[in-house]
């Protein structure tokens, strides 16, 4: 019988082959949700899904793209907003 702990949605079964070839299930709680841009709320290319104390042990450019706005915006809302910068700087000027 599983224990009371385990019987929790937040966890998800991985099914583990041991070495005397028994098939034994793991439960490991579940990856969070992707990273969405700031702006129109698509998924962020190059930044992981992994729970936050495996993001503190990553190197900093391992968790987003070497990019101005990077890990915040994708990479068509940091265009726009970058020609918009200009086109205002322009206009200033």
């Amino acid at each position: 019988m599983v224990r009371g702990m385990f019987k929790s949605r937040s966890l998800r079964k991985v099914f583990v082959k041991t070495p005397g070839s028994k098939t034994v299930v793991h439960y490991r709680k579940r990856k969070p949700s992707k990273a969405k841009c700031g702006s129109c709320g698509t998924d962020l290319k190059g930044v992981p899904r992994e729970r936050p104390y495996k993001m503190q042990n990553m190197p900093k450019t391992a968790k987003r793209p070497e990019r101005p706005f990077g890990g915040v915006l994708c990479s068509g809302c940091m265009r726009k907003q970058i020609i918009a910068k200009v086109k205002q700087n322009k206009s200033l000027s």
